[in-house]
């Protein structure tokens, strides 16, 4: 008897083993198709394959593998963790940590008895701490690749066909990668204005923002988000005078307003100026820096600004420029957002997309958890992902973190509600530390108290959310909160005793 004929007569006895569960039954099926695969001539077929390698990406990758599915990778960076690890989130995270550091040596050491004669910035070394976090993440990703036994493909693929990617490899060659099902990862750019050229020298995205060779003087920031108004932090910290240049009345307005007014109060307390209804309508760059010509943003007499270096921080768009979607018809809306079902499932049978090219909130741990969901409806299991659901942070000092409502769409929805605050001021731990500044306000049904939304200005105030978060998620009330025992002292006491406001009384106000 055929080899192969042995192998499938050993799997069928074997399969009358296995209970009657779809789980056990797609594992079998998997690997019968593996085995099959291995006598197949030809390029060998997939049974997931992943166009990008940032965080949603990677993350669908490994979870296919681990259900035991082939498993292919294409990221056209060379390097996995896409923007986030590479020039987002990780780096950044790194300078503010950096900056606030010296930031705290400068202003808040003496206070505590720490006293230096000097203090001063090593900005090369504060960027090759840096690019060393990233560098070791990096790695550590592609380890997670070779255990889980995902191929890894670098280059930059588009479809040839919906079962068919075409990579144009970055050592200059080219190949095929089939699979039965392919997953668009592709991630988010930099949103252009215009009339202005990004250069990443005098006028910089996020990623020139990241990698300045100097402290600028003075630095503008096109943009009240979360990611200008991070990176305006870190070189503010650093001695930049920092304006920030915003189109909208308001600083990040998916932020909860009262919330909203206090940490812009807090930074202007740091001496960021900002600029309020407000747009840019010209950009000189003839000279050594850069002019900008502003005015209101409902029309008006314009004026000039003039700064060293220029962040445009005005948002991000889908990356889905040379992924061929036209030649296979994926559709997208009107700002070229892929279009997907609640299984993640383009209108192409086979083709799935997640992360930030489809709708929903731009944040890297919202794109992990749709690659995770996505890869267990490809393999018949059951995945979810609420969006309303999704902390949000803001990683300056003090942070802001978020989940749930604001009270701005509590009040549109209609729902009678209670409103439970306190301040970290008559907190323990925060005045034992000398950091004080911040609230916790949380947002609960009248008539439940489920909880509907919590915010939180606070250091580490996105450590501190994930207890909101996973009461959320279990539809807890304010009381269920207020009634767990919290470590004293410790910052999350404040949430505790937020709660306790929301329902009762708080003791220590």
């Amino acid at each position: 008897m055929a080899l192969a004929s042995l192998v499938r007569r050993k799997a069928y006895l074997l399969s009358r083993n296995l209970s009657n569960s779809p789980a056990d039954a797609l594992k079998y099926s998997f690997s019968l198709s593996n085995f099959s695969r291995g006598f197949a001539s030809g390029s060998e077929e997939n049974d997931v394959v992943v166009i990008g390698g940032g965080p949603g990406g990677y993350v669908a990758a490994i979870k296919a593998a681990q259900l035991g599915l082939k498993t292919t990778c294409i990221e056209k960076r060379g390097t996995l963790g896409g923007t986030c690890l590479n020039v987002g989130c990780i780096p950044s995270k790194a300078l503010l940590h950096s900056s606030h550091m010296y930031h705290e040596a400068t202003h808040s050491f003496a206070g505590h008895g720490v006293k230096f004669s000097s203090v001063e910035i090593d900005l090369p070394a504060m960027m090759a701490q840096k690019d060393k976090a990233v560098s070791n993440l990096t790695r550590g990703i592609e380890g997670l690749f070779k255990k889980n036994k995902v191929n890894y493909v670098k280059g930059y693929g588009k479809f040839i066909s919906p079962s068919e990617v075409s990579v144009d490899t970055i050592e200059g060659g080219s190949t095929v990668v089939k699979g039965k099902n392919i997953i668009i990862a592709t991630g988010s750019d930099v949103k252009s204005l215009p009339g202005i050229t990004i250069d990443e020298k005098r006028i910089v995205s996020s990623t020139g923002a990241l990698a300045l060779q100097e402290v600028p003087k003075k630095l503008i920031v096109i943009g009240a988000g979360y990611i200008g108004l991070e990176m305006g932090s870190v070189w503010g910290r650093l001695g930049s005078e920092v304006t920030v240049v915003e189109f909208a009345p308001d600083i990040v307005p998916s932020m909860d307003a009262e919330i909203r007014k206090q940490f812009q109060r807090s930074l202007e307390k740091q001496k960021t100026k900002f600029m309020l209804k407000t747009k840019v309508v010209g950009v000189d760059t003839s000279g050594n820096g850069v002019k900008l010509t502003v005015e209101p943003a409902a029309g008006g007499d314009q004026t000039t600004l003039e700064a060293d270096v220029v962040l445009v921080s005005a948002g991000r768009s889908p990356f889905t420029a040379g992924l061929g979607l036209d030649k296979i018809g994926v559709e997208t809306d009107k700002i070229g957002r892929i279009l997907v079902n609640d299984r993640f499932a383009t209108n192409v049978a086979g083709v799935y997309a997640i992360g930030d090219v489809i709708p929903g909130p731009m944040l890297a741990h919202k794109a992990e958890e749709d690659g995770v969901a996505c890869v267990e409806f490809i393999a018949g299991k059951h995945g979810h992902v609420d969006y309303d659901k999704v902390p949000g942070v803001v990683y300056t000092h003090p942070e802001v973190a978020s989940v749930g409502k604001t009270e701005e769409q509590v009040k549109a929805l209609g729902v009678d509600y209670r409103v439970g605050k306190f301040p970290f001021l008559a907190n323990s731990r925060a005045k034992a530390i000398d950091d004080a500044e911040g609230i916790v306000k949380i947002l609960a049904d009248k008539e439940t108290d489920k909880i509907l939304g919590v915010h939180i200005m606070a250091p580490n105030a996105g450590e501190l959310i994930h207890e909101a978060v996973l009461a959320i998620n279990y539809d807890a009330s304010s009381e269920d909160i207020a009634r767990v025992c919290h470590a004293h002292p410790t910052m999350s006491e404040a949430l505790k005793e937020a709660a306790m406001a929301t329902y009762d009384k708080p003791i220590h106000i």
